[in-house]
């Protein structure tokens, strides 16, 4: 029956017709004739939100710790040991091993953030197995034991939060970052300086580098990439409706030319946690890094993604990478602590790498050569721009000296 009949057929008497028709007319405006419902967050309505996903280098990992030295830790102990504690009471990690610190740089604020990235993470889910981590990848794994990968986990957030921007990096642990890192710095352990074995040369190390396995995992991480697009339009979100950020690594390492120590002796490992030859920090911008980076880009163009961005985060830490010119340990800075005045400018942001032998509490080994608490908060300081009050853009991001209001290093993105 139209709205017109039922007026004209109903026969009550006249003050009660209008006491009907007034109810129904609120009625009307309540269920979205005349006017729109109110409804929960939800797609494209509600409080802008942002969503990280990714690997160890957008997770937080090593954002405890700020700066680096040889004495106590306590020095750069910036967030204790909480630092990784994100379940709904802060007490625990909801995922053990994520290491989603509390400086990772998705919170941006002024906006609803969630922080979905796995250190460890890969393009696809490494299913759960009894004595090791569970690590999600940017799929829609789910066991049915409450392990499910980050797409999912998009999807499930983004039901019920008005996300406008989902950042992602992804890719370096594809390629075995780790075992990279670890066979650079047994190499320059193990060979004398009259005689270097270069890791970028070992046939175990080089070979992952090859064209044939540079497009395998691009063509990963394009599918991760449609993975999260295919999240959010299952969510019924338009793809107008929010933008895809593809984030590219930053150096962690300067060229070995820039190194403050010397590549003889073991002075470059034993106090500066940076020991690799110069040949291999050369080899590790310009092939590691770079490859790590234009497989994000790559992978971006083939996707066909229309609504996605590049935050270019390469030279981001250049001027405080590990073992870099200008910058140092608390110690050699003359620094008392990661408080005391001038210590974001004079510090290292990128954790040292403190190998199986010579790892202790309360370092962890999957620290090693990642940004740490200033390089997260200098990141989050290029995400807000890169944000940019929900018009998002791309940009490069570089460092401009000192810290901001909000105790963040000044950055600049163009």
């Amino acid at each position: 029956m139209s709205r017109s009949s039922f007026i004209h057929t109903f026969a009550a008497p006249r003050g009660v017709r209008r006491l009907v028709l007034a109810l129904f007319a609120a009625g009307a405006l309540w269920f979205g004739v005349g006017a729109r419902a109110s409804y929960a967050d939800g797609p494209d309505n509600g409080t802008p939100a942002v969503v990280a996903v990714g690997d160890s280098a957008i997770s937080g990992e090593a954002g405890r710790w700020a700066g680096n030295t040889n004495g106590t830790s306590s020095g750069v102990d910036a967030l204790g040991p909480t630092a990784y504690d994100d379940n709904a009471t802060n007490t625990a990690e909801a995922t053990p091993g994520c290491h989603r610190s509390q400086a990772a740089e998705i919170w941006i604020g002024g906006v609803s953030s969630a922080n979905l990235a796995c250190s460890g993470a890969r393009t696809y889910t490494q299913p759960y197995s009894s004595g090791s981590n569970f690590k999600p990848g940017l799929d829609f794994y789910d066991d049915g034991a409450g392990h499910i990968g980050q797409a999912k986990s998009l999807q499930q957030y983004a039901a019920t939060h008005n996300v406008k921007m989902v950042v992602a990096m992804i890719g370096a642990n594809d390629y075995g970052f780790a075992d990279i890192v670890q066979q650079c710095v047994e190499d320059w352990l193990l060979s004398p300086s009259w005689w270097p074995n270069y890791c970028s040369d070992d046939s175990s190390i080089s070979s992952r580098f090859t064209a044939a396995n540079v497009a395998a995992i691009t063509t990963r991480v394009a599918n991760a990439f449609l993975n999260l697009r295919t999240a959010m339009r299952n969510d019924g979100y338009a793809d107008t409706d929010w933008t895809l950020v593809a984030q590219t690594y930053s150096s962690p390492v300067p060229r070995g030319s820039q190194f403050r120590y010397s590549q003889t002796g073991f002075t470059r490992q034993s106090v500066g946690g940076c020991g690799m030859w110069n040949r291999d920090a050369d080899w590790a911008n310009n092939t590691v890094v770079a490859t790590l980076d234009s497989t994000i880009t790559n992978a971006l163009a083939q996707s066909g993604i229309t609504n996605g961005s590049v935050f270019d985060g390469r030279n981001a830490l250049v001027g405080h990478r590990l073992c870099e010119n200008g910058d140092g340990l608390l110690e050699e800075e003359g620094l008392a602590s990661w408080r005391s005045a001038g210590a974001a400018d004079k510090s290292e942001w990128v954790s040292q790498i403190r190998t199986a032998t010579t790892i202790f509490a309360p370092y962890q080994l999957q620290e090693d050569l990642h940004p740490s608490y200033w390089g997260q908060l200098a990141l989050r300081n290029c995400l807000r721009q890169v944000w940019n009050g929900g018009a998002v853009r791309s940009g490069s991001c570089v460092h401009t000296g000192g810290l901001d209001v909000l105790g963040e290093p000044n950055m600049t993105v163009s």
